[in-house]
């Protein structure tokens, strides 16, 4: 594989996650360009420079942003770091700004490695897992809540000269980042946090008193089952980050086990400044669609394909959806509505 390393890094979505890796590496006197769709968040760039405030860094580092469409040049990487269901069109412009040996790291929740594959080849595709919290607050600033997990891999697993520049890149962001032969094992394991993530995400709770909450610790442990069940029937070696430890949701696996990785995840959580997930800001806050399709969604497809169901999954995405059209409100009652599916039930409303 060809290392193209030269020129400036691209950061295409300086949000949460670009915004964060980005400064580090500004602040480290890399050249780094930033693009983002949001005219007053690259106005505020770069008028006022990009702060990053939070417990881990209160920074501010000026840079170049610009709007998609005013891009020009090729560029050896990209860091993609847009909301899973924007990859389709966000690599509609990467694609005319890679150069033929250059590479896009997806720094994203969910499968995107697979969707940008399918744009510009698994050649020039870098697979990522990022588990640090952080969250857009207003035009050019970006909270950074805590540390978590930083890991870059091939797809295939081999160790290149590009993947490890590009894993020197991110340790400036995280001095603790993995280099992995196994990303997919990863980016599984962080699925099935995210089905507990979008379970919290149904009530107004922080995420820590939600997986703390013992009464909804066996819905809990089957939404995360599902996704690890789906995972092994496609022959994939989950891997664990931040006290999340697939293994003990494995079918079969003793709910002492998965207590205690809950208790662990419980204990990360209530370390970090970032108190709610994304997708609650998304359904509360910034009130606008979630990932739930490109992340839950594409593990219920997937689990079809290799001939397992997730009807907890599925249950738990139309609770979501409904809350984004309006037709629910955030509460606990909804994690007691998908219990008592959890518990063999068909999950309906609240009598």
């Amino acid at each position: 594989m060809t290392d193209a390393g030269h020129g400036p890094l691209l950061i295409w979505g300086a949000g949460a996650m670009g915004g964060s890796i980005g400064a580090a590496l500004v602040e480290a006197g890399k050249d780094v360009l930033f693009i983002d769709r949001e005219k007053a968040h690259v106005e505020a760039m770069n008028r006022r420079g990009l702060r990053i405030t939070g417990p881990v860094a209160e920074t501010r580092v000026w840079v170049d942003a610009m709007l998609p469409e005013d891009l020009t040049g090729a560029f050896s990487t990209v860091f993609l770091c847009v909301k899973a269901h924007h990859t389709p069109e966000a690599m509609q412009g990467v694609r005319s700004h890679l150069e033929d040996g250059g590479a896009v790291v997806s720094i994203q929740n969910g499968l995107c490695e697979l969707e940008i594959a399918e744009v510009v080849g698994r050649r020039r595709t870098v697979g990522a897992f990022v588990n640090f919290g952080a969250d857009y607050l207003e035009p050019g600033v970006i909270h950074r809540g805590n540390r978590g997990a930083v890991v870059v891999g091939e797809l295939d697993g081999q160790e290149t000269e590009r993947v490890r520049r590009i894993h020197r890149l991110l340790g400036v962001f995280e001095p603790e980042a993995i280099l992995t032969d196994n990303v997919f094992g990863y980016l599984w394991g962080k699925l099935a946090y995210a089905a507990l993530l979008f379970g919290t995400a149904l009530t107004d709770d922080p995420i820590a008193d939600v997986l703390d909450a013992e009464e909804h610790r066996p819905l809990l442990r089957a939404l995360a089952g599902e996704v690890v069940g789906i995972a092994e029937a496609r022959g994939i070696r989950l891997l664990g980050f931040d006290g999340f430890n697939p293994d003990a949701f494995r079918p079969g696996g003793s709910d002492g086990a998965a207590d205690e990785s809950l208790n662990q995840l419980v204990a990360f959580n209530r370390a970090s400044a970032k108190t709610h997930s994304g997708i609650w800001r998304d359904l509360v806050v910034r009130k606008r669609p979630t990932e739930v399709e490109a992340q839950l969604g594409a593990v219920v497809r997937l689990g079809r394909e290799a001939g397992v169901e997730a009807p907890l999954l599925e249950a738990l995405i139309r609770q979501i959806h409904e809350v984004e059209e309006g037709k629910r409100a955030v509460g606990w009652e909804n994690l007691e509505e998908l219990g008592r599916g959890s518990l063999g039930q068909a999950p309906g409303p609240s009598s």
